[in-house]
């Protein structure tokens, strides 16, 4: 039984294709073509999926589309009826033909361009957003029971989740419904400091930092009130206009009296601006923490299963770790909506058909894969060569302080990259970090850097280091070895770690043994292979794109090993 799962029309479209209940490819649209958080139907990426499995339409049984159509439309309407006349600039801006592209997506499937040797006879389910999401994180999970927690902008019209699995079995215990979001509260603050939301609230994460969240605590905590008794959220509206304008304007004029006037991108940075950076993020991890409590009660659960576009907050997902009531935490690594096309695939496969759960994911690597001559076709005309052995030659690079693209095996999915489509550099070297963000990531100066360590050594160097193969964990960077490893230590000492197995990453991981073997330090400076703006690359093409646009020193690409200047 093959399924496919969609997600399209709102952001990070991407592509799931499952055989039975084992994840065959998951891949996001934004990768192929080269549109960051693109909102596209993901042809390119459904393309990929069916043909490098040998596989075409006709082949399919059942596709999982990651929300319901009809539900959205209604109760979002019914919802701006009663923010009249304030609402009235939402049907302006609102896009039917979205809706329209939605509910005609079978009639589009079947006769599309892509080729089939006999008629695709298919069916085409719609599943719940948050459920998507939800089993998202659950099935691929290493537990047979837990408690999940599904937290983002909006679904149909949902914005928090709470429900457990237990087997192929999920159900929804509670539920906070629009205008009241946490996740939309971080979008419209991530607008108002001059980044984009659904996308750039990972700046604003690594901005609070440098802020003082003193400053502006009482006045944000004002705004957002919960309870963990009884599960409720509720956002002061009046500082918010998210809920009127259809996403198109963010916060209101007594947002501004309160925190200073909105930020316009690209301007330079302030004090307060950090400062409001830093009062948002405590704030809502107080309220997560909150609601964690109640869903305890609810599913008494020593496993957590979080999802949606909150769980990307590595910050928060530390400090849930370290104080939250459960004792394991899993997150997949494609938490925001990219996510829920492999989860209503999966909801097909073993909520609808009972197929039984495959192992645990512990590797992302699902994408497209290329060949050594893909590689050579792509450097022609550049200065190459192939070392006998690239894990030790691009180490002893790595030791001598040069900023190396690293460009193996299959594309990863997720927001991190995870050593196949990694910029790598020494994290000993405390100009590290100044010179990745400037001449290589061509980014804001404030954004910190992670580090790849081997599983075994994690605990070393960073304090209640688990198991965090996926980069979505911060941990407090040990004292004693912060000034050993300051490129990878961001201002307030902690990192975004991710863990390094033998097992799932071999050559990986003897890329960082090697590194060890040289300098003592069991760890790398682990960045995307991309820069400000753009998608992770995918094609080697793309890889030596970014390389020659940017002040990396070497790639390597492959079994190739690539200098900048013409051979």
């Amino acid at each position: 039984m093959y399924l496919l799962g969609l997600s399209a029309y709102g952001h990070d479209s991407a592509v799931a294709l499952l055989d039975g209940g084992r994840v065959v490819s998951f891949v996001e649209e934004e990768r192929l073509n080269r549109e960051k958080h693109t909102s596209a139907f993901p042809e390119l990426a459904l393309r990929h999926v069916l043909t490098a499995n040998g596989l075409d339409l006709s082949d399919i049984d059942e596709v999982a589309f990651f929300l319901k159509p009809w539900q959205l439309v209604a109760r979002r309407t019914a919802r701006a009826l009663g923010y009249l006349p304030r609402s009235l600039v939402q049907f302006a801006t609102y896009r039917p033909g979205n809706a329209l592209k939605i509910l005609g997506l079978g009639l589009y499937l079947r006769h599309n361009s892509l080729p089939s040797r006999r008629a695709p006879r298919f069916k085409l389910r719609y599943v719940e957003h948050h459920l998507a999401h939800a089993a998202s994180s659950f099935y691929v999970s290493p537990f047979e029971e837990a408690a999940i927690l599904s937290l983002d902008g909006a679904g149909e019209d949902i914005t928090t989740w709470f429900g457990r699995g237990s087997g192929s079995r999920i159900e929804r215990l509670h539920a906070i419904r629009l205008p009241h979001s946490l996740g939309l509260v971080y979008s419209a603050v991530t607008d108002y400091l001059g980044f984009r939301p659904w996308g750039g609230e990972g700046k604003v994460m690594g901005l609070a930092p440098y802020g003082n969240a003193e400053r502006f605590y009482r006045p944000m905590r004002d705004l957002i009130h919960w309870s963990g008794d009884d599960g409720q959220l509720t956002i002061d509206l009046r500082c918010f206009d998210y809920h009127v304008t259809g996403w198109t304007r963010w916060v209101s004029p007594a947002f501004e009296a309160i925190f200073g006037p909105r930020r316009a991108p690209e301007t330079e940075l302030e004090d307060r601006h950090a400062d409001v950076a830093a009062a948002l993020q405590r704030v809502v991890e107080e309220a997560t923490l909150a609601l964690l409590r109640f869903l305890h009660r609810l599913a008494p659960s020593r496993h957590l299963c979080l999802a949606g576009g909150v769980a990307l907050n590595s910050v928060l997902n530390g400090r849930i770790l370290r104080e939250g009531p459960f004792e394991q935490v899993f997150i997949q690594p494609a938490a925001n909506d990219a996510g829920t096309a492999l989860g209503g695939a999966l909801v097909i496969a073993h909520a609808r058909h009972r197929l039984p759960r495959r192992e645990a994911l512990d590797r992302v690597d699902l994408g497209p894969a290329f060949s050594d001559a893909d590689c050579l076709a792509a450097v022609r005309g550049l200065r190459v060569e192939t070392p006998a052995d690239l894990v030790e030659r691009t180490a002893d690079l790595l030791a001598a302080g040069k900023i190396v693209g690293w460009f193996q095996g299959r594309m990863e999915a997720g927001a991190r990259a995870l050593g196949n489509r990694s910029i790598l550099a020494d994290p000993r070297d405390p100009a590290m970090k100044d010179i990745l963000n400037h001449r290589v990531k061509h980014r804001e100066g404030f954004r910190p850097f992670a580090p790849s360590v081997l599983a075994e050594a994690a605990d070393d160097y960073f304090e209640g280091a688990v198991p965090s193969p996926f980069m979505l964990l911060v941990f407090p960077v040990r004292a004693a070895r912060r000034s050993l490893v300051p490129a990878i230590t961001h201002v307030d000492g902690t990192a975004r770690v991710q863990t390094v197995t033998r097992a799932t990453a071999p050559l990986y991981h003897r890329l960082i043994e090697a590194f060890q073997r040289r300098t003592g330090v069991p760890l790398l400076l682990n960045t995307s292979f991309n820069v400000r703006g753009e998608p992770i690359v995918c094609t080697p093409e793309d890889a030596v794109r970014c390389f020659q646009g940017t002040d990396m020193d070497y790639l390597a690409l492959g079994p190739l090993l690539v200098e900048k200047g013409e051979g």
